[in-house]
C-alpha cells in the first residue's frame, strides 16, 4: 500500500498563501544551504499529487527551458514524475505524465490501495485539508517561514474534527525556515 505525504510552506500564523493567494513571501529567504536542500528533497522520487490552483502555478514555472537553466536538481525530477492533478472542472492535463481526477477522496483511496511509488502532495492547502479530515495524509512535511502574513488561507481552514499528529523530525536553518515532519497518531 501507497503512502500519502504533504509538502507545505507556511507561514509563523499557518497561512500557505496570502489574501490574494500570493506564494511570493515563502521565496524570499532562499540561500545556497536552502537551495541544497530543496534540490535533495525534490529528487525523492515518487508521484506528485496537486489541486488545480497549484497545477495551474506549477505548469507555468517547472517546464520551462528557464526553470530547467535555473533549478535542474528540481525540474527535471519534477517534470519526469508522475503527477495526479485533482479538478472538478478540468478535462485534460497538458504537463507529462500527468493525469486528471475528478473525485479527490475516492481517487486518493484508489491511488492508496495501488502498488507503485508513494505519493506527495505538493502545496495545494484545500485538498490538505480534505485529505487530513478523511484522515489519508499519512505524514506533513511543514516549512515555517519567518514571516507573519496578516490575512491568508489558513492550511486547516474547514477541517471539523482534530487532526491529531505526532513531531517525528525538524531541521532548522540558516535563513531562518525551520521544517517540521508529523505523522499521523
Amino acid at each position: 500500500m501507497r503512502t500519502l505525504s504533504s509538502f507545505t510552506q507556511l507561514s509563523l500564523n499557518g497561512c500557505y498563501a496570502d489574501a490574494r493567494s500570493d506564494l511570493g513571501w515563502a521565496y524570499q529567504n532562499a540561500d545556497q544551504e536552502w537551495n541544497d536542500w530543496v534540490a535533495g528533497n525534490a529528487g525523492g522520487g515518487g508521484m506528485l499529487l496537486f489541486g488545480r490552483t497549484t497545477y495551474e502555478m506549477m505548469i507555468k514555472w517547472w517546464p520551462t527551458p528557464e526553470a530547467i537553466k535555473q533549478m535542474p536538481a528540481v525540474a527535471n525530477p519534477m517534470n519526469a514524475m508522475p503527477k495526479v492533478v485533482f479538478s472538478r472542472t478540468m478535462d485534460k492535463a497538458t504537463w507529462n505524465n500527468t493525469r486528471v481526477v475528478k473525485d479527490l477522496v475516492g481517487g486518493v483511496e484508489k491511488l492508496k490501495s495501488e502498488t507503485g511509488p508513494d505519493m506527495v502532495i505538493l502545496g495545494s492547502g484545500s485538498i490538505v485539508a480534505q485529505l487530513a479530515q478523511e484522515q489519508l495524509i499519512d505524514g506533513f512535511q511543514f516549512v515555517i517561514n519567518p514571516v507573519a502574513l496578516g490575512r491568508g488561507k489558513q492550511i486547516f481552514a474547514g477541517v471539523k474534527d482534530n487532526v491529531a499528529l505526532r513531531l517525528t523530525k525538524t531541521q532548522q536553518f540558516g535563513n531562518g525556515n525551520v521544517v517540521l515532519w508529523y505523522e499521523r497518531k
